[in-house]
C-alpha cells in the first residue's frame, strides 16, 4: 500500500465474488414482502434477470452488462415489464453495494426505472350498466362497486357480509385478499393504510346491496359477499372468461380490466364537485406520508360525494334513454 492510500479504503479483492442468482434470491427471502410482491419479483428474476446473470458474481455486472441487458429485453419484452425488471436489479445491486460486496451500483441508465403505462380509456355509464347485463344479477354489484365505489378486485374478494352497512348505503374495505398466479389467495392488509375506509355507495345501490345479500352472497355473519355459481370464492380465471367476452360485447378494448372501472368512479367523483382529497380518500389512496396525515374527508362529505356521483349517474341514464327513445320514433 502507497503512502498516499488511506486505509480505510482497502477493500478485500475476493468481497465481490458472490454469485448474483444466490444473492438475488436470499435478497428476496429477506425482505419479508407481501406475497403478491414476492410472486412478482421471483417471476421477473427468473424470466428476466437469471437468464443473463445467474452464473455472474456481483463484481462482473458492470454497467455495459446492464446496458446491454436492457437493450436486448427491450427488443424481447414489453417496456413496462422491463422498466420493473430494472428497478429490481437496480435494488438488489444497491444492497450489495451497502454490503460493500461492490464499489457502486452498476445500474445507472437515467430513467431506466420509470414506466409510462398506456393511458387506460374511461367506461361510460351506459357502458358500466352494458357490462352489468351481460355479465348478469350475479355480478351487478361486484361491478357497480368497482365502477361507483370504487374499489379494487382484491378488496372486492375479501367483503364479507359485515362489511356492508345497509343504514350508510356503503361497505367496510378492511382488507385484501389478492389471487396469485397459483389461484390461491393470499389474505393481507390494503394496499395502504388508506385502502382502510368506509366507501359511501350512491344511493341507488341500495337495492342492489339488499338483493345481493339476499340472493348470492354466502349467508353466515361473516360469509363472502361475493361467490361464484357453485358457491366458490371470486375468482380472477374463471370470472375472467365472462369479462372478457362481456367487454368484447360492450365494445371495450382489449386488456380493459375490472380495475380500470376505478376511472369511472374518479371521473363521476370529479363532475359531482368533489375535490382530490374526497377523490383520493374515496379511492383509498394514499400519497406522500406527511400529506397523507391531513388526506382527510369525513362521512359527511363522503354521502355529499356519492349523493353527487348518484345524480350524474341518474342524469346520464336519463339522457341515453331519452336518445334511445328519439332514435326509435
Amino acid at each position: 500500500m502507497s503512502g498516499n492510500e488511506n486505509k480505510g479504503d482497502w477493500r478485500d479483492p475476493d468481497a465481490g465474488a458472490v454469485n448474483f442468482g444466490e444473492y438475488a434470491l436470499q435478497w428476496i427471502e429477506e425482505r419479508g414482502l407481501a406475497a403478491t410482491t414476492d410472486e412478482l419479483y421471483r417471476r421477473l428474476l427468473r424470466l428476466h434477470l437469471l437468464p443473463d446473470f445467474e452464473d455472474l458474481d456481483l463484481d462482473e455486472i458492470t454497467p455495459a452488462r446492464v446496458r446491454t441487458w436492457r437493450a436486448e429485453r427491450l427488443k424481447a419484452t414489453g417496456a413496462t415489464t422491463v422498466a420493473k425488471a430494472y428497478r429490481l436489479l437496480k435494488a438488489v445491486m444497491e444492497t450489495a453495494a451497502d454490503d460493500e460486496l461492490i464499489r457502486r451500483n452498476p445500474c445507472r441508465i437515467r430513467g431506466a426505472g420509470k414506466e409510462s403505462p398506456a393511458k387506460r380509456p374511461t367506461a361510460t355509464v351506459d357502458q358500466v350498466d352494458a357490462l352489468v347485463r351481460e355479465l348478469g344479477a350475479r355480478w351487478r354489484l361486484l361491478v357497480y362497486i368497482a365502477a361507483y365505489g370504487p374499489a379494487r378486485p382484491e378488496e372486492q374478494a375479501a367483503l364479507r357480509r359485515h362489511d356492508v352497512d345497509l343504514i350508510n348505503t356503503g361497505v367496510w374495505v378492511r382488507s385484501a385478499e389478492p389471487e396469485l398466479n397459483t389461484g390461491k389467495r393470499a389474505p393481507g392488509d390494503t394496499k395502504s393504510e388508506a385502502g382502510k375506509r368506509f366507501i359511501v355507495l350512491p344511493e341507488f345501490m341500495r337495492a342492489d346491496l339488499k338483493l345481493h345479500m339476499t340472493l348470492y352472497a354466502e349467508q353466515e355473519p361473516d360469509g363472502l359477499l361475493f361467490v361464484g355459481e357453485r358457491g366458490a370464492p371470486f375468482r380472477r380465471t374463471t370470472f375472467g372468461r365472462k369479462w372478457k367476452k362481456a367487454r368484447k360485447k360492450v365494445g371495450l378494448p382489449d386488456g380493459f380490466t375490472l380495475y380500470d372501472l376505478r376511472h369511472t368512479g374518479h371521473t363521476l367523483s370529479t363532475q359531482s364537485g368533489a375535490t382530490l382529497r374526497d377523490t383520493m380518500v374515496r379511492a383509498g389512496q394514499s400519497s406522500e406520508k406527511a400529506a397523507m396525515i391531513y388526506q382527510h374527508s369525513n362521512l359527511a362529505r363522503q354521502k355529499e360525494v356519492a349523493a353527487g356521483i348518484d345524480a350524474r349517474v341518474q342524469a346520464l341514464r336519463a339522457e341515453a334513454s331519452g336518445t334511445e327513445l328519439a332514435r326509435d320514433q
